[in-house]
């Protein structure tokens, strides 16, 4: 692991969670993916977020996963679960238990059961924040409705309720703007899809769905894309793309684990009320995984 990182830096893998026949939580199977992801050398794991499909979960569920994340994390192996919630009393619940769990951050989304305004919002970060561990951001205003500006990330940035973002928005743009803003707020990529623009940006992390299929791969091009080594990056970024494109589609999680079960990790099914992928669709994501198994990129 990188001496004195930041437990929000480096690729923050957001782990699928695996069901067993009867959709109870596989517990064996998620510590064996999380040690996995360690020995390839990835920074951490962020469980509970959309791909930990966490709407479909129990308070009780949710806060057993993080704990067997923590139970299968080596020393200096970050876990930052997400604690997005309907309110902001759930959500700061959520970060307690992180932190008793001993977690080393969260990821939160903002208030999500209606278009809240900037008030709202700052009140919603102010509460998690208040729990104690470091907070980042998840900006994800397609799913959300929520958008979390540059602007009104630099006023939570500068109440300290925040020390990150996720940005998911897919406007490189941002980037900039919040570098402008808010000069000590971490940006992180979040969707894998941008890595190389958002990597060339500033990124210091990336909150990751692919690396769970093709960690070394994925490890490289984004050590490549944040050191600005466009010789290494763009030919392993334009191999990588048609997997990575499917992070920011709907079927993302069901993507996901189609490619985990296809490397021999387990994936597995989803939860209702997301379906398997249909024919058509399937065809697609297997035919782009399996040409990337066949050159030999891991």
């Amino acid at each position: 692991m990188t001496q004195n990182r930041m437990p929000w830096h480096g690729v923050i893998v957001a782990t699928s969670l695996p069901f067993d026949h009867d959709l109870a939580v596989d517990h064996g199977a998620y510590g064996d993916n999380v040690a996995w992801l360690a020995e390839q050398g990835l920074h951490g794991v962020a469980p509970n977020g959309s791909l930990g499909e966490y709407q479909t979960l129990t308070y009780e569920e949710r806060d057993r996963v993080v704990e067997t994340a923590v139970a299968n994390a080596p020393e200096g192996f970050t876990v930052m679960p997400g604690v997005g919630a309907y309110g902001a009393v759930e959500a700061k619940r959520h970060a307690q238990f992180a932190k008793d769990a001993g977690c080393q951050a969260v990821m939160c989304l903002p208030p999500n059961a209606y278009r809240a305004d900037d008030r709202a919002v700052l009140e919603h970060y102010r509460m998690v924040a208040s729990a104690g561990l470091p907070v980042t951001a998840y900006n994800n205003p397609i799913d959300t409705k929520v958008d979390l500006r540059p602007e009104l990330l630099a006023k939570l940035h500068a109440e300290g309720f925040i020390v990150g973002v996720k940005e998911f928005s897919g406007d490189v743009r941002r980037c900039y703007a919040i570098s402008e803003l808010a000069p000590g707020l971490d940006l992180l990529i979040g969707t894998d899809d941008t890595l190389l623009e958002v990597g060339l940006a500033g990124a210091k992390g990336w909150v990751a769905g692919y690396p769970q299929i093709f960690p070394r791969a994925c490890l490289a091009l984004y050590n490549a894309s944040l050191a600005g080594d466009l010789d290494t990056a763009l030919p392993l970024y334009r191999q990588l793309h048609s997997v990575l494109r499917w992070d920011s589609k709907s079927e993302f999680v069901q993507a996901i684990k189609l490619g985990q079960d296809m490397i021999g990790r387990t994936g597995g099914s989803c939860r209702p009320p997301r379906q398997a992928l249909g024919p058509e669709t399937e065809a697609l994501v297997r035919a782009a995984t399996q040409a990337l198994i066949d050159a030999g990129v891991n």
